[in-house]
């Protein structure tokens, strides 16, 4: 577990300038595919939320669009790699992961193929077009398949340093690519390692384990909380699976307790994992904050305020266990 020298910046992450991760996931598989002529996308008629115009144009036979067709979707990308080729497949995450469910299984999971499945505006990021379109259960249903690696970005910084990663290794990966803008959290030497966190605020009070658009929330929450004396410790797990049970169990032994805050379901996600954890290596008292239902039609920042998301809301789940015997 190492900390990031982001870290220790005076000003405070709410001030900062925020970022729609899209960007960085576009210009780095562009300078990918530069570099890799096996590198190819695949989406389902999704170029345009997907931002791939411009690598469409700079690469028009290594674009793929299937049209609305997630299944085949994935199963174009799983014959690609297959063949030979780094296949990342682009589309909105509540349509990859729901329509095409069987296909990652067998077709990418199982069968060990070199596809990597980027889930584009996860969470509650299509806010206002309501849960049909909310993506909150994808996570928890990744982490129940065998052989898929599952790595949820919290900046534009460590969505590319994950799409460099993922176009290095051989076998399955979701990426989760947030479309709500977040702040800049790491330094630009940032590297990403497959199941290792990073502490992004050190404290001995209470741990708060977060990932994706959240993690700034959970940063600020800490940020106040430091102001009533409480040390807050922020874990970054940018890999949801395989998890750093080190950074888990460490939170465990040498804090009062654990606070998980993520833009997803609380039931199999990132709080399912290390609550997964602790209670067989070291039980420890465990605050799970994500989305318990179907969430309802509302912008994507009202409802992660909704379900206690805020930096206030993280830092009143804190500050209880820091608070408690």
């Amino acid at each position: 577990m190492t900390a990031t020298t982001g870290a220790g910046s005076s000003t405070s992450i709410t001030d900062k300038p925020r970022f729609d991760c899209r960007n960085a996931y576009v210009e780095t598989l562009a300078d990918l595919a530069q570099k890799d002529h096996r590198i190819v996308g695949v989406v389902n008629d999704s170029v345009g939320s997907s931002k791939l115009d411009a690598f469409k144009k700079a690469f028009p036979d290594r674009l793929i669009n299937v049209g609305i067709a997630e299944q085949d979707m994935v199963g174009v990308a799983a014959g690609l790699a297959n063949g030979g080729r780094t296949a990342f497949v682009s589309a909105a995450s509540c349509f990859l992961t729901g329509r095409a469910l069987e296909q990652i299984k067998a077709d990418v999971a199982y069968s060990n193929r070199n596809v990597k499945l980027c889930g584009m505006s996860p969470g509650m990021a299509y806010g206002e077009l309501g849960p049909t379109h909310h993506s909150i259960e994808d996570i928890a249903w990744l982490r129940a398949i065998d052989n898929m690696t599952i790595v949820v970005p919290a900046d534009p910084i460590e969505t590319a340093a994950a799409m460099r990663w993922a176009a290095a290794t051989e076998g399955p990966a979701f990426i989760r690519v947030s479309r709500m803008a977040v702040p800049e959290i790491y330094d630009g030497d940032y590297e990403f390692v497959l199941g290792k966190a990073h502490t992004v605020r050190e404290g001995d009070d209470v741990t708060i384990i977060s990932n994706g658009t959240v993690l700034w929330r959970a940063i600020a929450a800490a940020e106040q909380l430091a102001e009533e004396g409480i040390s807050a410790r922020v874990v970054s797990m940018p890999t949801v699976k395989p998890l750093d049970t080190e950074a888990v169990l460490g939170a465990a032994r040498e804090t009062k307790g654990i606070v998980t805050a993520e833009e997803s379901t609380t039931a199999g996600g990132l709080g399912g994992a290390v609550a997964e954890t602790v209670v067989q290596h070291h039980p420890t008292r465990v605050t799970i904050l994500g989305v318990p239902e179907f969430a309802p039609t509302g912008s994507a920042g009202f409802l992660l305020d909704r379900y206690g998301m805020s930096a206030a809301g993280i830092a009143d789940a804190a500050r209880t266990l820091a608070r408690s015997s």
